[in-house]
């Protein structure tokens, strides 16, 4: 095989290696209300508000499930989340569910997508 041929398949190599690397990292993505109505609003998706039960009851997000990240239970709740698919975390303004997305991670979620603007800016009127 010629050094031009060798190249080529070491590069393909090494290119195809990465790309399969960079796919499977997990990643926590920060979304905003207009990529919340297009990808999880009428979608079959994981949707977890983390506020309180108050809160929720409160008012919520349609479909979404009430995990309270403050509550001792709430690693026992994600775990009947499926790890491979994307798990979309909300809470009032951003903190809670940035601290709910870093724990998910931990506990090997690879696609966690964090509504930062949270409840509060869902029912705005903008």
């Amino acid at each position: 095989m010629g050094k031009i041929a060798q190249l080529v398949l070491l590069s393909f190599a090494f290119f195809w290696g990465f790309s399969c690397d960079s796919q499977q990292k997990p990643f926590i993505k920060k979304i905003n209300k207009a990529k919340v109505q297009s990808e999880v609003i009428g979608k079959q998706v994981q949707l977890v508000d983390v506020r309180t039960p108050m809160e929720y009851n409160q008012g919520h997000i349609d479909d979404a499930v009430n995990f309270n990240v403050n509550d001792e239970g709430f690693v026992k709740q994600i775990e009947t989340l499926d790890k491979t698919k994307p798990v979309y975390l909300y809470c009032k303004m951003g903190g809670r569910s940035n601290r709910a997305a870093e724990l998910l991670k931990s506990k090997g979620f690879t696609q966690i997508y964090d509504y930062t603007g949270g409840y509060s800016d869902w029912s705005s009127k903008d």
